[in-house]
């Protein structure tokens, strides 16, 4: 049964995302830039996690929604655990405001959903050009912040298994430095649900915990990066202690 599930919500995603996609390209196509775009397409992905609810029995719970900054234009770049692909579409669907992923632009490929997202804000790097591609995540994330658009990184780069850490890279935190923005680290338990790579989902809760803002001022980048990742990591195994011995 869960095979069954998880296949029809898969099926799902593939047929929602193109009427999605045509319309962002559609609007690009006229002209249109911007927050307008960014919110048809969180409109996808907010229904991606419904679906996930009524068709898999995935839940999310938030807690620590009071360290979010406030004020339209506030900064923030959201540093967060990274253990399947629910928590990128999750956190569009539940942040206040526009969020710009900083990713690898090989996914510009994928059919529909990476061509939709060529035309948002979003900062897409070539890793193979390491100083490059760090040069263009603090100009657009500079430019991007100022506009009240908030910078979400996964320090760890890649999904992380549920129950094991990977290593945490400074990019979030330098970015922070250069921008003077702050840092605020999140903790998710979605491999709980959703596992790394796995097709098959399990029904059950998502736990998101937003943890206190993290000033940048004055701060070397790892010796901040040091804090996120202790913070995020004893909150691992504060919300899915099974998972951790």
């Amino acid at each position: 049964m869960a095979f069954i599930r998880s296949l029809v919500h898969a099926l799902w995603l593939l047929i929602t995302v193109v009427p999605y996609a045509f319309h962002i390209l559609g609007l690009a196509a006229l002209g249109v830039r911007g927050d307008r775009l960014y919110w048809i397409a969180a409109a996808w992905l907010r229904q991606c996690i419904t679906s996930a609810h009524w068709l898999l029995g995935i839940r999310y719970r938030i807690q620590g929604e009071q360290h979010l900054p406030v004020g339209q234009t506030s900064p923030a770049i959201l540093l967060v655990k990274h253990q399947s692909t629910y928590e990128t579409f999750l956190f569009p669907a539940i942040m206040p405001h526009p969020l710009a992923y900083v990713f690898k632009k090989e996914l510009l490929r994928l059919p529909f959903f990476g061509w939709a997202m060529s035309r948002l804000d979003m900062i897409h790097i070539d890793r193979s050009q390491r100083a490059q591609a760090f040069n263009k995540v603090v100009l657009q994330g500079r430019e991007l912040l100022a506009r009240g658009i908030w910078v979400i990184m996964f320090p760890e780069g890649t999904r992380i298994p549920r129950g094991e850490q990977g290593q945490y890279k400074s990019g979030g935190t330098r970015l922070a430095i250069a921008t003077g923005a702050p840092v605020i680290p999140i903790a998710v338990t979605s491999a709980k649900c959703w596992p790394r790579k796995a097709f098959v989902k399990h029904p059950g809760w998502v736990d998101v915990s937003i943890g206190p803002p993290i000033a940048s001022e004055g701060r070397e980048p790892e010796e901040m990066m040091a804090q996120v990742q202790a913070w995020i990591e004893a909150e691992m195994r504060r919300l899915d202690p099974d998972a951790y011995h």
